[in-house]
């Protein structure tokens, strides 16, 4: 599976995609000049869209002939960037997307604050949409966000931390916001709770798998290809599904190693690659991506219930790419 699954899908919501383009644009706007041009370097940086093409394609999938669904796609595209401008900042990153992070270009005080402003408008888009139980689906899922945010805080650097604290972290983090941007699509459709609870766990699926190949990208991948450096997570004293494999079956001298460089931040100039050799000895980068394969197959599963359509096939397409990709 190649990136062709998500051209498909993107082509199949081509001038909706275009309308929420056009949408972030407008809403990006303030006579605060820094303000657009932050936003508009970590938005032309790039990004798949991933998110608001999940409001858009189940919004199609379940029938929906409005334009609700293009407002949302911006909206959840917002609260995705606020918190990628605040990670940023959170984790001194230096790359986003193989570009300049937006701190490193800006400095961390603008980064946070124009994500305030985005984090803003992504609130005036729910309300202006009107329902009630959409702004209840994305507030919740804002504060979801922030909340699998300061729980990785505090399994930083320690290296106790269990694979369900591990799970607990990245559903937060990232599997919130996927399984809110399906949700809503199928909300405002007017689909059934049976059909929205389908999209919220498919979504839920999709974001769980997308976060486990993050992971392991970051000790497998090339820094080219992955658009970060290499090891960031590594650096960083982060907990990942692949170092939490490793230590989980580590001689007395390989805990050590751990011990010294993740909770104790003491990195020699060779630990990256010790650390890459020790993921490597366990097959930890193949054990994490067979894990978010597990759940792809469930993500790809809950569209079953759905008519088949281009849409359903084009979504479950894009699910299998998740773990086949390399960035």
């Amino acid at each position: 599976m190649t990136t062709d699954a998500l051209s498909r899908l993107t082509a199949l919501l081509e001038a909706e995609l275009k309308a929420t383009n056009e949408a972030i644009i407008a809403r990006m706007d303030s006579p605060v000049v820094l303000i657009p041009r932050l936003a508009a370097h970590i938005v032309a940086a790039g990004g798949k869209r991933m998110r608001p093409l999940l409001t858009l394609a189940t919004a199609k999938l379940c029938g929906y002939s409005g334009n609700r669904q293009v407002k949302l796609a911006a909206c959840v595209e917002f609260i995705h960037t606020a918190t990628l401008l605040h990670d940023d900042v959170v984790d001194e990153s230096v790359l986003r997307r193989g570009f300049a992070s937006a701190n490193a270009v800006f400095g961390n005080k603008a980064s946070v604050l124009v994500g305030d402003f985005l984090f803003s408008r992504a609130f005036e888009l729910m309300v202006e949409d009107g329902s009630l139980e959409v702004l209840r689906i994305l507030s919740a899922a804002s504060a979801t966000i922030a909340e699998g945010e300061v729980l990785q805080l505090t399994t930083q650097n320690d290296i106790s931390t269990t694979a369900q604290k591990y799970f607990d972290v990245i559903r937060g983090k990232t599997a919130a916001l996927f399984a809110a941007a399906a949700e809503v699509g199928g909300v405002i459709a007017g689909a059934s709770a049976e059909d929205c609870a389908a999209l919220r766990e498919f979504g839920m699926d999709l974001g769980m798998a997308f976060q486990l190949v993050d992971d392991a990208l970051d000790y497998s991948a090339d820094q080219a290809e992955l658009g970060k450096t290499v090891g960031d997570d590594f650096r960083e004293g982060k907990l990942t599904y692949p170092v939490i494999l490793a230590l989980a079956e580590a001689n007395a001298e390989e805990r050590a190693f751990w011990v010294r460089t993740l909770e104790e931040s003491d990195h020699a100039e060779k630990s990256l690659a010790t650390a890459l050799g020790l993921i490597e000895k366990y097959d930890a980068t193949a054990r994490t991506i067979a894990r978010a394969d597990q759940f792809v197959d469930s993500a790809v599963n809950r569209l079953t219930r759905f008519r088949e359509s281009e849409v359903r096939t084009a979504l479950a397409d894009v699910a299998r790419y998740t773990t086949a990709r390399r960035h």
